[in-house]
């Protein structure tokens, strides 16, 4: 029970001491004896609050940056209409900032015995699960002098994706893997593993793709054609230890990472390979194994919804051993990690040779645009030292990109915005040229 702004401007202006008392709380408020009359009866008159029956629906996910809609039915089985104001209670990155106000409160009226919707939109500015908190609402009578007041636990959970904005590169890398697999009329003539078809002999074509034995049966030379190979195993490793929290950006650096993975997970499953997926720090994040090509991606997404980065340092030695369980036999490992001098040569480099000699190993890594722009920057003594520190960072990571070369690793070095399609190129360079 709670008296309201209107009640205590007219008390003010009352003359009459008359006592009121709520539980927990004992005042002696200046009102004149008819406001007293109205507040008990405008108290009585509103309906009650705890026999309020209130559900959910709406969209139970959401790609971050997008809006999600969350249905509250409430229902009124009392006698008294009710006149109420509703605060839907979410946690706070459901929304942009400054917008939670707005967004999650609303005025309703039902009539006795009948129901009505409001709806909630969320905009949610973090990667997860949003948990509905408790819907409170406050009950007023027919004079708005007196409140009743209440909350009930209505659950519901919106899981909010990865954005995937990286999708836009989707088709130009699909049109160039048609372009390796003899679909367009570019034709990619002696590349890949696979034979696909026979067809005449045009100038330029490489004669190592003459088929001498068709060639005999028919009055035409007869070329071979190749295409990429199918049905081959790729495994993402994403590395969620603590190089993977540093921020890049406005974003952390393992979501770039997810980003990158995501574009790569769609153009190889279109290509006719099987993706999996393994995160992991000190012990396994998110695995995701077995999935048809055309429920890997939301299977991914899923899986990278919940996935933070840890603040702990990645164990190289259990990576690399997951990695080999996960895929038994010859596969295409990337590794979305740090090209960082000290996890990679204290970590990652004494334990390489068990992954790449029996697969093939691709490592990506997020370069730093601010250090980038550093690079670049003159005109001030400040300016040309933050430029040479940037060069000398930028040389590191050249040092140790060169040292994963030899060891017969890809390396792909990119800034937050290139390094999905350069990922992307990598994997179609590395399936042009048989090495899948």
């Amino acid at each position: 029970m709670a008296l309201t702004g209107r009640a205590a401007l007219l008390a003010a202006l009352g003359s009459l001491p008359v006592g009121i008392w709520e539980p927990g709380w004992t005042g002696i408020l200046a009102v004149n004896a008819p406001l007293a009359l109205a507040c008990a009866c405008d108290y009585a008159l509103a309906a009650p609050v705890r026999r309020l029956r209130l559900t959910r629906s709406g969209d139970t996910s959401v790609r971050l940056g997008d809006t999600a809609d969350v249905t509250l039915t409430v229902a009124n089985p009392s006698r008294r209409p009710l006149r109420a104001r509703l605060r839907d209670a979410w946690p706070p990155s459901s929304w942009q900032p400054g917008t939670e106000q707005a967004a999650s409160r609303h005025r309703v009226t039902i009539p006795p015995g009948e129901r009505r919707r409001v709806t909630t939109r969320l905009r949610p500015t973090r990667r997860g699960d949003r948990r509905a908190d408790r819907v409170t609402v406050r009950s007023y009578g027919p004079l708005g002098l007196f409140s009743r007041q209440g909350t009930h636990e209505v659950p519901w959970t919106v899981r909010v994706l990865p954005p995937f904005t990286s999708r836009k590169h989707l088709p130009s890398k699909l049109a160039r893997l048609r372009e390796l697999d003899g679909r367009t009329s570019v034709l990619t003539r002696g590349e890949g593993t696979e034979f696909d078809s026979l067809r005449e002999y045009v100038p330029g074509d490489d004669t190592r793709s003459i088929d001498w034995r068709a060639t005999a049966r028919q009055s035409a030379v007869a070329v071979r054609t190749w295409r990429p190979e199918r049905d081959r195993h790729i495994l993402l490793v994403l590395d969620t230890g603590r190089t993977s929290a540093g921020r890049v950006g406005d974003a952390p650096r393992l979501d770039a990472s997810m980003d990158a993975a995501l574009l790569l997970a769609a153009l190889a499953s279109r290509a006719g390979d099987r993706v999996d997926l393994l995160a992991y720090d000190r012990r396994v994040r998110a695995l995701v194994q077995g999935r048809t090509a055309g429920d890997v991606l939301p299977s991914l997404v899923n899986a990278m919804a919940t996935l933070e980065p840890e603040l702990v340092e990645t164990d190289a030695r259990g990576l690399t051993a997951m990695a080999v369980r996960t895929a038994p036999r010859r596969s295409l490992i990337v590794l979305l990690t740090t090209l960082d001098a000290a996890p990679v040569e204290e970590g990652l480099l004494p334990v390489l040779t068990r992954l790449t000699q029996r697969h093939t190993v691709l490592l990506a890594s997020v370069a730093d645009p601010h250090v980038a722009r550093m690079a670049t920057a003159r005109g001030n003594t400040e300016a040309v030292y933050e430029a040479a520190a940037a060069a000398q960072a930028q040389a590191e990571r050249h040092r140790i990109a060169e040292q994963l070369r030899r060891q017969g690793v890809t390396v792909v070095d990119a800034l937050p915005d290139d390094l999905a399609p350069a990922l992307s190129d990598a994997y179609l360079a590395l399936k042009a040229a048989g090495r899948l």
